[in-house]
């Protein structure tokens, strides 16, 4: 066929536009804040290096510096294109405002207006901090650091990240129900939104098996984002053409290749939208499908939690809390939940010969849950 597979290739074949994540301009916006405390200038357009080697410059939509009582402030505003994803967030101007922080401190986050505060436990973040994920946090240190080596300055800052109506878009978000109070997360793990809501992402996913199979694969992997995909090249030593960027469709890239077969299939993905699939939906979208806490903690008991401990399960505020504690308790909750999941996979490709194993992992890439390969 002579088309290139894995992520870039489908979002070629996809014809749609990717977008920025909300953390990619929160950096760029730092960066180019931080400069301007340094040096009294903006740079505009401003270039950031994301996770996947891209160098994208984001033009400035606000800026300024102001003498406060504490001393010099600077701030930078970026609006999010969130591409042709139907983003909530798309249009909105992020802002980030640095300051010079205590000496040795490196940099510290707050939350400004229109940013969440996590108030409960289950989150990759502890209770109190303002809901910066740990990735865009590491793209905006190295931003700092970068600049702080241009330009003579310590790296010591203390850096406020705001959104504009950023509380007021979170009210359609599930920021709440997690305990993320008093605006948005800034979220991203590549920096770039890839577009998965509509027809053209899954024609992409069909697109890309047909690529693997043209090459002569043997062994695809669906993921569910860019660190599963790193977790299972780590685990199989896949090819690009044999990376599947699955997304939310769980359900497009299991019908397609029961009409068209590759033997070994492995889906890696998160620990919370995999337990949505153990539990028979196909669509892991948040606005579609929800993790069922009561299933998890069923799964639990059937793993040898006491009652106390399916209770806590059950009443835990994320996937991750709920993992956690199983953890703790040595009862194997992502294994179960990979066996369910590959179980519902059997289901869908029944007839079909392709072979499935399951890798669940957190927000950092760890391994928690693991199902070997079983065919139909």
């Amino acid at each position: 066929m002579g088309e290139v597979g894995g992520r870039a290739g489908q979002l070629r074949s996809s014809g749609l536009r990717h977008g920025w994540t909300t953390g990619a301009c929160a950096t760029a916006a730092t960066k180019a804040a931080y400069r301007a405390l340094l040096t009294g200038e903006f740079p505009d357009p401003v270039e950031v290096a994301l996770p996947r080697g891209q160098r994208p410059a984001f033009a400035l939509a606000a800026e300024g510096i102001a003498e406060e009582p504490g001393g010099r402030r600077a701030m930078a505003g970026v609006v999010k294109d969130a591409g042709d994803d139907p983003d909530v967030t798309h249009g909105a101007l992020v802002r980030s405002t640095v300051w010079a922080g205590e000496p040795g401190a490196g940099v510290v986050f707050r939350a400004g207006p229109g940013v969440g505060t996590v108030t409960k436990a289950g989150l990759p973040l502890p209770v109190g901090e303002p809901a910066v994920n740990p990735v865009p946090r590491q793209l905006i240190r190295e931003a700092v650091a970068e600049v702080a080596a241009e330009c003579g300055g310590s790296g010591d800052v203390v850096v406020e990240i705001s959104v504009d109506r950023g509380e007021e878009i979170a009210r359609s978000t599930w920021n709440p129900r997690l305990g993320i109070l008093g605006g948005l997360s800034i979220l991203g793990t590549t920096g770039v939104v890839v577009p998965y809501s509509c027809s053209a992402w899954i024609d992409s996913i069909r697109r890309g098996v047909d690529v693997a199979r043209a090459a002569g694969r043997t062994h695809v992997a669906g993921c569910t984002g860019s660190t599963s995909e790193k977790t299972a090249v780590a685990v199989h030593g896949l090819p690009e053409d044999a990376l599947l960027d699955m997304g939310d469709f769980a359900g497009a890239v299991l019908k397609y290749l029961k009409r068209h077969p590759v033997p070994r299939l492995t889906i890696a993905g998160g620990f919370a939208k995999l337990s949505k699939l153990a539990a028979g939906h196909l669509d892991l979208h948040s606005a579609r499908s929800q993790v069922d806490k009561g299933y998890l903690a069923g799964l639990a008991r059937a793993g040898g939690a006491d009652a106390e401990l399916a209770a806590a399960v059950a009443a835990a505020n994320t996937a991750l809390e709920a993992i956690q504690l199983c953890r703790a308790a040595g009862v194997p909750l992502g294994d179960l939940v990979a066996e369910a999941a590959r179980a519902t996979a059997l289901g869908v490709l029944v007839g079909s010969p392709v072979a499935v194993d399951v890798i669940c992992i957190d927000r950092a890439g760890t391994i928690v849950g693991r199902a070997e390969p079983l065919g139909p």
